[in-house]
């Protein structure tokens, strides 16, 4: 029996695409892939979201191998909470799955500075019974032993947790360790994905709106 659901953040509740951000911001396509590539695709910026560096390391770090300047670097980093935006039909979920008594947890590959700004930005963290990011444990997926740790925090039992993520390679980590999982594509409802393990949102809403009458 599914008791507790964990969800990734980025592209699940959060969406995150920088390419998509830049191009609209006016940056053509060359430049555009130049600062994916240096920046949000480096080797610095799957540190940061390791733990193993800070905002300012990670800044020196890759103004050492690009062509960006130091301050093009800080400015595109600063801009990462401008970057993220809700997800509305996926966050709407979020209170009726509590409705139906599910614990709710994420795991997230984060850098650990914009995770901060992030909570802080967004009231639908209340939801959460708990959950860590990559940065505070120093393990990212697909890493088995991210998902154990999490485990091991809040004493859950892998089949009894459904984890939902958008990258398969996530999914698949989770899977092998013993938990339900559901991978989650650009044009997948996350509503009906529920239903397929028998999370029927409907209901609950049914149910709700007879309780207010």
């Amino acid at each position: 029996m599914i008791r507790n659901i964990v969800f990734d953040l980025g592209n699940v509740l959060l969406s995150w695409n920088p390419g998509e951000f830049l191009l609209k911001s006016g940056y053509n396509e060359a430049r555009t892939k130049l600062i994916l590539e240096n920046v949000f695709k480096s080797q610095a910026w799957y540190s940061l979201d390791n733990g193993d560096i800070t905002k300012e390391e990670a800044i020196d770090i890759i103004a050492s191998k690009s062509s960006l300047k130091r301050d093009q670097i800080t400015s595109l980093l600063n801009l990462c909470p401008e970057i993220i935006y809700p997800l509305q039909k996926n966050i709407k979920l979020l209170p009726d799955l509590k409705k139906q008594g599910f614990k709710l947890y994420y795991l997230s590959n984060y850098p650990l500075w914009f995770f901060q700004e992030t909570k802080c930005r967004y009231d639908f963290f209340d939801f959460f019974d708990g959950g860590i990011i990559s940065a505070e444990v120093r393990l990212s997926k697909p890493d088995p032993k991210i998902f154990r740790t999490f485990l091991d925090r809040y004493g859950l039992v892998p089949d009894e947790c459904l984890y939902i993520d958008d990258i398969y390679f996530n999914v698949k980590s989770a899977e092998a360790i013993g938990m339900k999982v559901i991978h989650l594509s650009e044009t997948d409802s996350l509503e009906n994905k529920l239903l397929e393990f028998g999370v029927n949102l409907k209901i609950a809403s049914l149910r709700s709106q007879r309780q207010i009458k």
